[in-house]
């Protein structure tokens, strides 16, 4: 009798991460947008940190926020080609590969979120303001931190090897 091998569960289970972010990231900004005005600031850690509403029309750091329509529709379609490859190498990678999957669906949440508001909205919510002094790193959302985590995370992976 011959043995025939199942396939192991490929890791999209993981998916169920990034639904979880989108929707946290999608709450926050319900709740920043109901507390706040767009440019209102109020101070949550005095010297550091503010909930700051913002519209964020760029990418990151409001890259390209001056650039014509056409960034619009870019944004949304780079959002939906890096998920779909994500998402690719999701359904390649065994479930129990969590150092890979994870960051990857970290990922998938920031960038799904952000697209989200993009086709609602025309741009991206933003709110929490850290500075020091007179120094301030630009507005950002939760859907960034995920991204830029999910980024740490495989890079911190890539250095440990297997």
């Amino acid at each position: 009798m011959m043995e025939t091998s199942r396939p192991k569960p490929n890791a999209l289970a993981w998916i169920a991460v990034s639904i979880a972010l989108i929707a946290i990231d999608q709450w926050t900004k319900f709740l920043a947008v109901g507390a706040l005005a767009f440019g209102e600031s109020r101070a949550f850690i005095a010297g550091f940190w503010n909930w700051t509403l913002a519209q964020n029309t760029g990418a990151a750091f409001s890259f390209l926020a001056d650039a014509g329509p056409w960034k619009h529709w870019f944004f949304i379609g780079l959002g939906f080609v890096v998920s779909g490859m994500l998402v690719t190498w999701l359904w390649r990678t065994p479930r129990s590969d969590w150092r890979t999957a994870l960051p990857f669906a970290v990922i998938i949440g920031g960038v799904l979120s952000n697209v989200i508001d993009r086709f609602r909205l025309g741009y991206v919510i933003d709110f929490v303001d850290w500075y020091v002094g007179g120094h301030h790193w630009p507005i950002f959302n939760v859907a960034d931190s995920c991204i830029m985590v999910g980024v740490a995370l495989l890079l911190w992976g890539s250095f440990r090897g297997k």
